[in-house]
């Protein structure tokens, strides 16, 4: 008995502008190895370039994030700090893109890549960023395409700086991390006092008093220093960019019993009842 023997269908034909795409892709990656052999990188002007560039405070307000999670926070280098440290470093490629939006599933499938091309090291990450952000502790879906756009942008913001990071020496990275945490401390040259009034102003921008940074740093303004202003620093960065809340970030002081008392007695003489709240109540 002969059965009808069915052919396998092969790829579509490829287009004219397809096919250039492909050689052109082919031959940039052959050029970016030839160049990167012949122009070997130079630890120490690297080294010199990322500490030009951690030095300056333009790098290092926008060094570092902090955001709230599981009661605590977490605090880590920004996908800025990581294209500048890839820009010194020399010799690297990277790049992040989505390659499939599935509008029914409500998800992007992504991918961040970064490529030492001298030493031949590739970290890819291929990752689902699904339609839907966490906010007022409840998972909202998105809609819209522009927060559609920023949810994927975000989430391959924080992929492409960790692939980033894995092509990167550990004792370039940690050393360009405290010198910016050092010119952070140190500031833009402005005196201590000056750079304490000039916080509490931004702060006072978002509604943030001075008795709420207090109490965030444990301590009266008068008792400040660089590292305090640092921290409020990263905070207020990470506020602009939507990475956490202000009540999140400077949470309200919880009012004691007490205290409504003594704040509700003030210009009159204290009663019985304020001790005892059943003073007074006749008796049978």
């Amino acid at each position: 008995m002969n059965f009808p023997v069915q052919q396998a269908q092969g790829p579509d034909r490829l287009g004219q502008q397809t096919a250039v795409e492909q050689s052109r892709a082919v031959a940039e990656v052959q050029a970016a190895i030839y160049v990167a052999r012949q122009f070997p990188r130079d630890v120490g002007r690297s080294r010199a370039a990322m500490q030009a560039a951690c030095g300056s405070m333009a790098l290092a307000e926008k060094a570092f994030f902090k955001f709230p999670r599981a009661g605590g926070s977490v605090e880590g280098s920004t996908i800025h700090l990581a294209k500048t440290l890839a820009q010194a470093w020399g010799n690297i490629q990277y790049g992040v893109s989505e390659m499939r939006r599935d509008d029914e599933y409500r998800q992007s499938e992504m991918q961040a890549w970064a490529w030492d091309v001298e030493a031949n090291t590739r970290h890819v990450l291929t990752f689902i960023v699904p339609h839907a952000k966490f906010a007022n502790k409840q998972v909202q879906q998105l809609v819209d395409l522009r927060d559609i756009y920023e949810n994927n942008a975000n989430n391959g913001a924080r992929r492409l700086r960790e692939a980033i990071f894995a092509v990167i020496p550990d004792f370039f990275i940690d050393e360009a991390e405290e010198l910016c945490r050092e010119t952070l401390h140190k500031g833009d040259g402005k005196p201590l006092e000056q750079r304490i009034d000039g916080a509490i102003q931004v702060f006072q921008q978002l509604g943030v008093n001075a008795d709420r940074l207090e109490q965030k740093l444990g301590r009266t303004r008068s008792n400040w220093n660089g590292a305090d202003i640092a921290q409020l620093l990263i905070t207020h960065k990470s506020i602009q960019r939507r990475e956490i809340a202000v009540d999140e970030a400077f949470p309200q002081a919880r009012i004691t019993g007490n205290e409504i008392k003594a704040n509700a007695g003030n210009g009159r003489k204290a009663s019985p009842s304020d001790d005892d709240p059943w003073a007074g109540t006749p008796t049978k």
